[in-house]
Order: structure tokens, then C-alpha cells, then sequence
């Protein structure tokens, strides 16, 4: 969804008395309303884009209540975003509308060490909370790849995880209360700042994840996790995928649990190879990256164990970090992963989803018998150790018969991770991308149920519309 270049000149539609009253709410220098301001925040990671007719910037969850009571009232959606990091269209404004960008709302406000608590606001990056919790021993278990930009806001609003999840949890098994806004701006506050609570209904669990769609995050309680003593990395080379695949469930099955098993296949080990410092066998078939974490004692039993259980049938070769230096180049060849792959195939389909740990032999057999009959190259990678893979399908957009058949082959590949007992997104969302498939996934009842969640929080449907579930009466 890309805008026409007119519209880069498109006035704000907006009615002269609410841009009046944005700008007392904010202040004028906090609200954008020239195009070429407005163009940067009407895309993010998908590469869609449209552009919103003002661009408000608050300060507090006061100022937050403020704006969206005034959308509220003038009948005018808001699409609240962080970075713009995530990949599924989340914080496109394809109703143009307002953008509430949580940017300045940055602050790391308490790491209480004493109960293992951060306090933050939604805009703070997942960087600047693990360095201040890092300073109190402290770390927060969700590090997403893109953790140096992406925000705890956008984190909580996917539920994105990345590797340590297998071990640690994801944001909502991290995440003990939030302060937020409802679609009328109504502020309120849910969860619990202790580790233990069941008075009422479990509105923090229900808000992560829900994409912006049911409330606007301005605060959130995070559980913090003290510091490993020590880590340890393993790097397993595999013939094929297959052997990959069968390795991820004996290593699940085993009683140590890694803090990592990451996953690339064939053609992902390719990719990286030029901007990677590490080296990287020739001709791999698959490659895993354990990490095990915990007293520096235990270190040597742990490795051992995870590498016992990674070796078998397939293994061609482990090796094991003993360095920090080591560790950290490979590390590094993980991360440059996606980078790389955005800039070999810009236009690329990326879909996260997730299978049960036991089915990821037959996931990846089946994801590359549709690449043979579909003639499209798939790169795969991601989070084995949640049965959760990235699956890039490399297609040309100017391309319409490749197009088409890619159209079909995600299609199949979404009934595949049904069928297995998945999910269609890990921790990329649904946002625009995913829409459309939505109610394979989800049983009628269980979707109606959706529908007036919604409707309780936003009667007006004006946060993120046409985002997260189907149109009623879609499917």
C-alpha cells in the first residue's frame, strides 16, 4: 500500500477546531501537520505506507487521555506507534486519521531491585531498559533482534519475544501491570505489581498483544530477571534441515533448557555468509545456536548436556564458544539475518508462525516441498526452541505469475502450520498482513467473543481500525 506521490502534498483533512485543541494539548511544536513531517510516520517495517493527517506527539498519559477523548469526539481514528519496527503493518494509518507517536514518552521511571521491578514509559527502548537494568544486575527476558530501536511500547503491542523467550518467557509472562487509555480516553490501571494476583480479570495479559486495537500502553510494570553468572554458546552444522529440525525436539526434550536455539536453514547460512564474520562451513545444510546461561559452575554440565542432545544422526560438526569474543560473532551473524535479507529481497513476504516443538521436522520438510512445487526460493529461520520460524518467501512484486504462485504457496503455507497445531504469528502480529487468514485460525465463537471485547474498549472502533481481526462477517 503505497501512497501516490500527490499525496505527499495532501493538506490534513482534519476539522480546524480539533487541530486547535491538539495543539493546547500538546503544544503546537509537539503536533505535525506539514506533509512532509506527516510522511516518516505513515510506514514502518512492512515497507506499506499511507499517510495520517496529523502527527501528535504527548508527553504523559494525561496528554495521552486528552487526545484521544478529542479523536474521540470528532470521530477521527488514532493509530498509536513506537519505532515502526514491526513487519505486519500495525502502525500503517490506512485511515489516515491521527498518528499518536509515543516517542517522547521515553523514560525508564523506577528499577526497583529490591522487588525486581522496572516502571517504564512506552516509548523507552528495549536497549536503554536492559541498560538500566544491567546496572542493578538486572535484565528484561524479551530482546527482540531489532532491541536497539524497537520500544517496550511496540514490544508489549505484538508480545514480540525473540530467542531468550524459550527460557524466560515472553512480554506477557515478563509484564506484571499497565497504565493505558481506552478507545473513549478513559485512562485505567490493570495488573498487579507483585508476582502473585488474581483479583479481578486478567486485563494486562488481553491488552499485550492486541496490536494498539484496544487501549493506547502509557506505562508498564516489567518483571525483571536477575543477571546469568555465566553463558555458553554451542554452534551445530547439520546435513540438511532435517536433521536440524529432529535436533531442536531431542534438545527440547532433554531436562536442561537452553536460553537460545536458533535456527537457519540452507539457503539463510548463504545469505549471511558475506556479512558475517564468522566462519561458516560451506555447503551446510542447517545450523543451530544453542546458548545456555546460569552459574558458572553448572556451565560445562549444561553445554555438555545441550550438545549431547544436539549431536545424532545429521550433526556434522559442534562447536563451542569459549570466548566472550567468540560468542558474540555469533551472535552477530544471527542478528545481521534479517538486514541482510532486506537488502537481497527488499520486497520479500516475511511471516512468522509457530508450530509445537515436535512438529518442526514436519514443518520444515513441508515448507520445502512448497518451495520445489511453487518454484519460489523460502529462507527460513528464527526461534526453534518455540517451534517458531521466520519464513521469507523471496518473490519479484513486478513479477505477476511469480507473484500468484507466491499468493498460493503462503496460503498452503499457513494451512500447513494449522494443520500441525500452530499458530499464523509468533511475535510479528497481524497487524494488515495476516488479516485476511485470520479466521482459519480462530472458531467463530471465539472471534464474536473478540469482536465485543473490542467494542467494550473502543465502541467508536477508532484505535488501529481495519487492524489485528477480520472485518465482522469476513472470513
Amino acid at each position: 500500500m503505497t501512497s501516490p506521490l500527490s499525496d505527499t502534498l495532501a493538506p490534513a483533512r482534519l476539522p480546524q477546531e480539533l487541530i486547535d485543541e491538539l495543539a493546547r494539548t500538546v503544544g503546537s511544536d509537539h503536533l505535525r501537520l506539514a506533509p512532509e513531517e506527516r510522511w516518516a510516520y505513515g510506514y514502518d517495517n512492512s515497507r506499506r505506507h499511507a499517510l495520517p493527517d496529523a502527527v501528535v506527539l504527548p508527553a504523559s498519559h494525561a496528554e495521552v487521555a486528552a487526545v484521544v477523548r478529542l479523536c474521540y469526539l470528532h470521530h477521527v481514528t488514532i493509530t498509536a506507534r513506537g519505532r515502526g519496527t514491526g513487519t505486519a503493518g500495525g502502525t500503517v494509518p490506512i485511515h489516515g486519521g491521527v498518528v499518536l507517536s509515543l516517542e517522547r514518552m521515553n523514560r525508564v521511571l523506577c528499577i526497583d531491585a529490591a522487588n525486581r521491578v522496572a516502571v517504564v514509559q512506552p516509548g523507552t527502548s528495549n536497549q536503554a531498559l536492559q541498560e538500566a537494568a544491567r546496572a542493578h544486575g538486572f535484565f528484561w527476558p524479551p530482546d527482540p533482534t531489532s532491541a536497539a530501536v524497537a520500544t517496550i511500547g511496540g514490544n508489549l503491542a505484538c508480545n514480540a519475544a525473540g530467542p531468550r523467550a524459550v527460557k524466560y518467557g515472553t512480554p506477557r509472562e515478563n509484564t506484571l501491570g499497565l497504565k493505558g487509555v481506552t478507545g473513549t480516553g478513559e485512562g485505567f490501571a490493570s495488573g498487579v505489581y507483585t508476582t502473585k494476583g488474581v483479583v479481578g480479570y486478567d486485563l494486562t495479559r488481553l491488552i499485550i498483544g492486541s496490536e494498539g486495537t484496544l487501549a493506547v500502553i502509557t506505562e508498564a510494570t516489567l518483571r525483571l530477571t536477575p543477571l546469568p553468572e555465566a553463558r555458553r554458546m554451542v554452534r551445530a552444522i547439520y546435513r540438511d534441515t532435517g536433521s536440524a529440525a529432529a535436533a531442536v525436539s531431542r534438545i527440547m526434550a532433554q531436562p536442561m533448557v537452553p536460553c537460545a536455539v536458533e535456527f537457519m536453514d540452507r539457503q539463510a547460512i548463504e545469505m549471511i555468509r558475506d556479512y558475517s564474520r564468522a566462519d561458516l562451513p560451506v555447503g551446510a545444510g542447517a545450523l543451530l545456536m544453542l546458548e545456555v546461561d546460569g552459574p558458572a559452575a553448572c556451565l560445562d554440565h549444561a553445554a555438555a548436556a545441550v550438545a549431547q542432545a544436539a549431536g545424532g544422526e545429521g550433526c556434522l560438526e559442534l562447536l563451542e564458544a569459549r570466548t566472550a569474543e567468540e560468542a558474540a560473532l555469533l551472535w552477530e551473524t544471527r542478528k545481521a539475518l534479517s538486514p541482510a535479507l532486506r537488502n537481497v529481497a527488499p520486497k520479500k513476504i516475511n511471516e512468522d508462525v509457530v508450530v509445537p516443538v515436535s512438529r518442526m521436522p514436519e514443518l520444515v520438510a513441508g515448507l520445502e516441498g512448497l518451495a520445489e512445487r511453487y518454484a519460489i526460493t523460502i529462507v527460513n529461520f528464527g526461534h526453534a526452541g518455540n517451534g517458531n520460524l521466520h519464513v521469507n518467501l523471496l518473490v519479484d512484486p513486478d513479477d505477476p505469475r511469480q507473484m500468484e504462485a507466491a499468493s498460493h504457496c503462503l496460503s498452503e503455507v499457513f494451512d500447513l502450520v494449522l494443520a500441525l497445531g500452530g499458530t499464523l504469528s509468533g511475535e510479528h502480529g497481524v497487524g494488515l498482513e495476516k488479516r485476511p487468514f485470520v479466521a482459519r485460525e480462530l472458531d467463530p465463537v471465539a472471534l464474536a467473543l473478540m469482536y465485543r471485547i473490542k467494542a467494550q474498549f473502543d465502541p467508536a472502533g477508532i484505535l488501529n481500525p481495519g487492524k489485528k481481526l477480520p472485518d465482522p462477517g469476513v472470513s
